[in-house]
């Protein structure tokens, strides 16, 4: 439900569910209507399914994912409710935590760097924009924005704009 409030906020819809049908019909309609939401949504039956030791399924989960909107997180990702993703095209592996609020705009890539495997984590309320590459043990904090196609290697911290090849900040 945090997922579906984040999307239609976002999308300039009403946000608040009237009742547990109101909100199934409201998640529903997302899914038809938002490939991405579709693929946010498969994610989480993924992940609720391996919790469960549900075999097979969590495969099927993870190719409705790529296959609607391009969006592969892997088992190790932590994606907190209330994520939203405008289009798809994300790639988020290793050891990522992802808190609630983040906007993941299309063609991102979010993980570690080399051998490791501990990847970034990112702040509620952050924003990485189009084509931006988040990677290695690093810390994005809260409402930070990550400017398109921007490299980040190293930590943000909160509140703070990052642009460019390695990423700097914009004040700079």
């Amino acid at each position: 439900m945090a997922d579906a409030r984040v999307t239609t906020a976002f999308r300039g819809e009403r946000d608040r569910f009237g009742s547990r049908l109101d909100s199934i019909v409201q998640v529903l309609r997302l899914m038809l209507e938002s490939d991405a939401f579709l693929a946010l949504a498969a994610y989480r039956m993924k992940a609720s399914l391996k919790a469960r030791g549900i075999p097979v399924l969590p495969w099927l989960a993870h190719r409705l994912a790529m296959v609607s909107a391009q969006v592969s997180i892997t088992d190790t990702a932590v994606v907190h409710p209330g994520v939203f993703i405008p289009n798809g095209q994300v790639v988020v592996f290793g050891l990522v935590e992802i808190q609630s609020g983040v906007t993941l705009s299309p063609w991102i890539t979010v993980g570690p760097i080399g051998r490791s495997v501990i990847g970034p984590k990112i702040g509620s309320g952050a924003r990485i924009g189009t084509g931006a590459k988040v990677m290695g043990e690093i810390e994005i904090g809260a409402n930070a924005r990550v400017g398109v196609n921007a490299v980040v290697l190293d930590d943000v911290p909160p509140n703070t704009t990052v642009v460019g090849m390695p990423a700097r900040s914009a004040a700079d």
